[in-house]
């Protein structure tokens, strides 16, 4: 056996564990009691690949002064820039911050494509003109549709679904370009005309169709997006025969996949109707719903602070108002004060809370909050009867009752069943709606007490009156 040969069995090695550590990675992620040791495991894992395919490099190129410094560099400035945003970026920002990872990811597997399918002269062999073709086609989707969502969500785009005249026309036309062009890149005959033609495409039908999606259903696009750079890295892998990048797409691409559906699942609409179009943000004018003239009843803190601070149950709804605030901490004082006096405390977590999946649930761990606690939709709705006290705190479509009823924008989403419990506190700076942008019934219920404040000003305040009226 000569010494390439036992080079490139040892680099095959690593990626089998590589690859081992992404499945048992992905594995401890499905709960957030062992996510940060599976997060754990992957980093160790994609570490492994890069330093191996690093080596492979090196050795295949006889480590020249260029290998090394592209090598280096590379390392440097994508290590340097992923440890900053990582260490500077608050948790309401994480969801924008995911999109911008994934724009990165599908924008370099697309660069692979393009490399490979520019250099061959003299014709590209199918076996790789096809992956690449798909590689340009997801990757450039990916990397544009990405950037979008990302300026959706950090407000440098409207938030509001962005339709012009003509825009399913564009869209339509644009497909037809990535159907027909791509299938003239995969006979390896197309050149850098059709190369270019197909990347243009790509990009303009990322953008398009990204922007008429309203904000309430970024979680489902963020999860759909990463899917879509998973399945461009798979691609990637089949055109430079690396097995670790085949290994690590195909899971985060099947993983996305299923996230997706499941996400699109709990608001009870099909993702067709999603990426053809969300259903609004809030922005604009609200809908007439069943709340309008309707009294509502506004709570002192005093009054807030004795149904808390004497109840045996309570169950505490998250929402994006929570994030925007930055009240998690908060939120998890006034649950500790309420269980040394002896109080059950539990958090119900919709799906799609948020602005990402997960988004409630890392927002909370970032605070501490024991994981036992974190109850998802299924397990926490039959509690909601048993409960003294549910507190919702900027929380607004998913517990709105409207959506057993036909005929209104939120119709049929799977809800937190709040107006079940026996009393209602509802923490919101105003009656604004939500992103359906229709008004939410729980406000006006009977049971129902509205507490005006900023999240985070508004728990801490009932934080003091909880010890000021069980003193």
């Amino acid at each position: 056996m000569n010494d390439l040969s036992v080079f490139d069995a040892i680099i095959r090695l690593i990626y089998l564990g590589a690859a081992t550590c992404f499945v048992l990675g992905l594995h401890l992620m499905n709960t957030p009691a062992t996510a940060k040791r599976g997060n754990r495991l992957s980093m160790l894992g994609m570490g492994a690949g890069v330093a191996a395919a690093g080596a492979y490099i090196v050795h295949a190129a006889e480590a020249t002064l260029t290998a090394w410094t592209v090598l280096i560099l590379g390392a440097a400035i994508g290590s340097g820039l992923g440890l900053t945003s990582a260490r500077r970026v608050q948790m309401t920002a994480m969801p924008q911050l995911v999109s911008l990872f994934n724009a990165v990811g599908g924008g370099a597997a697309a660069l692979i494509g393009v490399h490979d399918l520019l250099a061959h002269s003299g014709g590209v062999p199918v076996s790789i003109a096809l992956p690449a073709m798909l590689d340009v086609v997801i990757g450039g989707v990916t990397f544009s549709g990405s950037l979008v969502a990302s300026g959706k969500l950090q407000g440098l785009i409207s938030g509001r679904p962005i339709v012009f005249p003509g825009a399913r026309v564009v869209n339509a036309v644009l497909a037809l370009v990535l159907l027909g062009v791509g299938a003239w890149v995969a006979t390896g005959t197309a050149g850098t005309t059709g190369l270019v033609i197909e990347a243009v495409a790509a990009l303009g039908f990322g953008v398009a169709m990204v922007l008429p999606i309203g904000g309430a259903d970024m979680p489902v696009v963020i999860s759909l997006l990463n899917a879509c750079t998973g399945t461009a890295v798979a691609m990637a892998g089949f055109v430079i025969g690396n097995t670790v990048l085949i290994i690590a797409g195909a899971l985060v691409g099947a993983s996305g996949g299923i996230l997706t559906k499941l996400m699109a699942d709990a608001m009870n609409r099909s993702l067709t109707n999603i990426v053809i179009g969300g259903f609004g943000t809030g922005d604009g004018p609200g809908v007439l719903s069943a709340t309008d003239g309707a009294p509502v009843r506004e709570l002192a803190a005093d009054d807030a602070a004795i149904l808390l601070g004497y109840a045996d149950k309570v169950i505490i709804v998250p929402g994006y108002g929570l994030a925007a605030a930055q009240a998690q901490h908060a939120c998890r004082e006034l649950a500790e004060l309420l269980e040394e006096r002896g109080a059950e405390v539990a958090y119900a977590i919709h799906p799609v809370a948020g602005r990402m999946p997960g988004h409630m649930n890392v927002l909370l761990a970032e605070a501490n909050v024991p994981y036992g606690q974190m109850k998802e939709m299924e397990e926490i709705n039959p509690e909601f009867p048993r409960t003294d006290v549910a507190l919702v705190i900027g929380a607004n479509d998913v517990t709105n009752p409207a959506a057993r009823r036909s005929g209104n924008p939120v119709s049929g989403m799977p809800i937190l069943d709040v107006d079940k419990a026996r009393n209602i506190i509802v923490i919101k700076r105003s009656m604004g709606h939500g992103y359906a942008g229709i008004d939410n019934e729980l406000y006006t219920d009977a049971r129902t007490g509205m507490f005006f404040a900023d999240a985070k000003a508004g728990l801490a305040t009932l934080t003091a009156a909880v010890k000021a009226v069980t003193a």
